[in-house]
């Protein structure tokens, strides 16, 4: 190849380079990446389902519950055996030890329980005071040995410790010793047998020693408490089982806000089919909780909890059912016959004589839930689709009606469970399909509401008598409980009691 060709390929090569990115190019890519952009910030901005506020009445609860723990660590606690040299006057040089050193009286009188705002909750713990016995040996002037007991009185105690509480990686809360400090007004001891009367003469120097002794083993024996608090948190129901349809998913959606009131922890509060999570097609609404602390615990429910329920058990099903004739009480003088429908459209009595019919309800959207003040609603949309059922028990179908109904609703807890019970406030219907000739829909308006009232929503309230478990730790029961129906969400105010 010359060198002409060869300079005229180098300049080939060198002008097949990386292609500049246009205006145009720019713009389709930040159209194409602002919807995924959107969607990201929309998922990390999720509002929760379900709050819930702990009182200073809730942590003074916790308080009792924690120095009642560390008390029950203090008694058991090991203290370490340890042993010096003083000289002593006028015996000289002393080597002594102390061993077998137990807790046999124990108080702490003063404790109290404060919020740090962003960072935990402070424990701290005034005016203690420890008794311990234990024995002594000492050695001194190379040949003389001694030994006895000891008691110890420890006053002044006194511990500050701060405790962090974050979300775990299953969603549940978690403490942790953030900070701790210890320390001991006076430690006195007091030598029994042998040739005590001389050795309390140098008791000052043990006396200090023992002291900066306690005082270590202090934060360690909190911190163990704390650590024991743990399996009781990591007993929060994050996936409870409603029943064979449907779980509800109470997992921490952030970390506890802490502010000088109160500690708030948001969940998802969101149901889901039993091993298929898909997220409901509704969004949670803002809500913040009202300034109460009458109780020790507030539960805030949104609607979005309720609702994403309703989009659960209609993708299950379950919203449909069968109506029969014998599902009607006796007494009611609605049949589920062509006789009865007849005599308000005559032409099914024309062409299905003497028959028993068979109706369908089934929902047709996803319920919705409204919390106002004071008032719960649940608007529905359905379709009732009426049957003649032959003498071989073929169904011939005669109509479709559209219902569209409005419900209040009544809510009440029981046994760490939310149960509710609804009520027909309106129903509107219309016409979908008729299959045998037009006819005016509004003549069915009464038996539609008898099957409504005395067959689906007495199905209905069954179920929901049932009721869904509330956000719980272990064995807890919630006493002195209060509902309110508030904008958006209801709030269950409740104090607490654990068992075990």
């Amino acid at each position: 190849m010359s060198a002409g060709r060869l300079q005229q390929s180098h300049r080939e090569e060198d002008s097949s380079g990386p292609e500049k990115l246009t205006a145009t190019d720019i713009k389709m890519f930040l159209l194409k990446c602002l919807p995924l952009v959107a969607l990201i910030a929309t998922a990390f901005s999720a509002n929760p389902g379900v709050k819930i506020r702990l009182t200073q009445k809730g942590l003074e609860y916790g308080r009792q519950l924690g120095v009642a723990s560390i008390l029950e660590k203090l008694k058991t606690a090991q203290i370490p055996d340890f042993s010096g040299k003083e000289r002593v006057s006028p015996i000289g040089k002393v080597q002594y030890s102390l061993t077998n050193i137990r807790v046999v009286n124990l108080g702490l009188p003063q404790s109290s329980i404060n919020l740090v705002p962003g960072s935990g909750v402070q424990l701290s713990i005034s005016n203690a005071f420890i008794s311990l016995h234990g024995n002594w040996r000492v050695k001194y002037l190379r040949v003389i040995k001694d030994s006895g007991s000891l008691d110890v009185s420890v006053n002044g105690l006194s511990i500050s410790q701060t405790i962090a509480i974050k979300s775990d990686a299953t969603g549940r809360p978690e403490a942790s010793s953030a900070s701790c400090s210890a320390s001991v007004s006076s430690a006195k001891v007091k030598f029994h047998g042998g040739a005590s009367w001389l050795y309390n003469l140098f008791s000052k120097f043990i006396d200090k020693a023992l002291r900066k002794a306690l005082e270590k083993q202090m934060c360690p024996l909190v911190a163990k408490s704390i650590n024991d608090l743990n399996p009781r948190l990591k007993t929060l129901n994050v996936l409870a089982k409603v029943d064979k349809y449907a779980e509800i998913e109470y997992s921490m959606v952030s970390s506890p806000q802490i502010s000088q009131p109160a500690i708030d922890l948001n969940l998802k509060g969101e149901f889901y089919n039993i091993g298929r999570h898909q997220e409901a097609p509704v969004p949670a609404p803002a809500f913040s909780l009202p300034a109460q602390s009458s109780n020790m615990i507030y539960i805030a429910l949104s609607s979005f909890t309720p609702n994403s329920a309703g989009f659960v058990y209609k993708n299950s099903g379950v919203l449909s059912m069968y109506v029969t004739d014998d599902m009607i009480p006796r007494s009611s003088p609605v049949r589920l016959s062509t006789s009865t429908f007849g005599f308000f459209i005559p032409q099914i009595s024309q062409q299905f004589p003497g028959l028993m019919m068979k109706m369908l309800v089934k929902a047709d959207k996803n319920p919705v839930v409204k919390f106002q003040p004071n008032t719960m609603t649940v608007d529905a949309t359905a379709t009732a689709t009426a049957y003649a059922i032959q003498p071989n028990g073929t169904l011939s179908p005669l109509f479709v009606l559209n219902v569209e109904s409005s419900v209040s609703g009544q809510m009440s807890v029981s046994n760490l469970k939310l149960a509710g019970r609804i009520s027909l406030d309106k129903m509107k219907l219309t016409l979908g399909t008729s299959y045998v000739g037009d006819f005016k829909v509004n003549s069915l308006d009464n038996i539609l509401q008898v099957i409504l009232k005395l067959v689906v929503i007495p199905t209905v309230n069954v179920q929901l008598s049932k009721g869904y478990p509330l956000p719980a730790l272990g064995k807890m029961n919630l006493v002195n409980t209060q509902l309110q129906i508030m904008q958006d969400y209801l709030l269950i105010g409740t104090d607490v009691q654990f068992t075990g």
